[in-house]
């Protein structure tokens, strides 16, 4: 996550590396390489170490093939975090790794990129894909789908309390004008929308709700999660930045789960220590700074959280 195009800030750099490396010989996966800041500092840690990047977005693996020609100790792949258990062994030779970082969300070279198509600020085409080349762009979907199926995306993915307003006015708009370009469906989602909340412009969430949709990212995240967790050598940690209550949510009830070990019948007479448990969470969730905040206010959402493997 970076605060402009020109200056890349990532989010908790330093808390989120320090939680991750522990072994400076070890094997490290970046499952949202972005634009390399936390991946750079990985690699300042490792020594003998190797890392792994992944991300979907070409304009980014374009920044990891040219940090593969400074550093041979990296690789970077185009694909979902999702798919790490097929790529893992093809790069190391191994399925087991000392660590996985996953920095969620879209990074701010994408908001800012008017022509990706994320940004309710400044007007370009309604795409909002990570990747351009797959799937269908947010114009597309927008002009086909059903207006319940909008609605619920927009208020399950987005929190947007106002959802079935806002989808019933861009069916009602797209009947006679096409929904092409970023400021046109702000606009109608600014006017549908009845309560604006200070200090958030008025299509955050349904924007949110419906790039999420777009590019899968919660089932990704579900995926992602679990294949980190089988991929984890004992000792190994994964590390997780959030950005919104939804990802966050998923990603405390996953690591509280296998932190907890399996659900056994209640009353059966069994202790902790019988219990096979393979996981611990570390410390507490990590918030940013007031000077980070300050500094990078994109950052004032973020939520760290990190897990660690203890047993085969």
């Amino acid at each position: 996550m970076t605060k402009t195009m020109a200056e890349h800030i990532s989010v908790m750099l330093n808390e989120s590396v320090d939680m991750l490396v522990t072994n400076q010989d070890g094997l490290y996966v970046d499952g949202t390489f972005g634009r390399g800041g936390h991946t750079r500092l990985v690699l300042e840690r490792l020594e003998k170490g190797r890392l792994l990047g992944f991300d979907k977005d070409p304009v980014a693996i374009q920044h990891g093939r040219d940090l593969e020609q400074e550093d041979s100790r990296f690789q970077i792949v185009q694909d979902s975090f999702a798919n790490m258990a097929e790529h893992i062994p093809a790069v190391f030779g191994v399925d087991k790794v000392d660590g996985i970082m996953m920095d969620l969300g879209v990074s701010s070279p994408q908001l800012d990129d008017a022509e990706r198509g994320f940004s309710f600020m400044n007007d370009g085409p309604l795409d909002m894909r990570m990747n351009p080349d797959k799937g269908v762009s947010a114009a597309e979907w927008i002009a086909t789908v059903d207006e319940k199926e909008l609605a619920d995306v927009m208020y399950q993915f987005g929190e947007e309390r106002f959802s079935r307003r806002i989808a019933k006015a861009i069916c009602e708009y797209r009947a006679h004008t096409p929904i092409l370009t970023t400021l046109q469906l702000s606009k109608v989602v600014a006017e549908a929308n009845p309560a604006w909340e200070k200090g958030k412009n008025p299509a955050t969430r349904a924007f949110q709700g419906i790039r999420i949709h777009i590019n899968n990212e919660l089932g990704d995240l579900e995926l992602g999660l679990e294949a980190a967790t089988q991929a984890l050598k004992v000792g190994g940690r994964l590390a997780v930045i959030s950005f919104h209550s939804l990802e966050d949510r998923m990603v405390k009830r996953f690591m509280k789960l296998k932190a907890k070990g399996p659900e056994l019948p209640r009353h059966l007479p069994v202790r902790n220590t019988h219990l096979d448990i393979k996981f611990k969470t570390i410390g507490k969730a990590i918030k940013p700074s007031q000077g980070e905040v300050s500094e990078n206010v994109r950052s004032r959402s973020a939520v760290l959280r990190v897990l660690e493997r203890i047993s085969e």
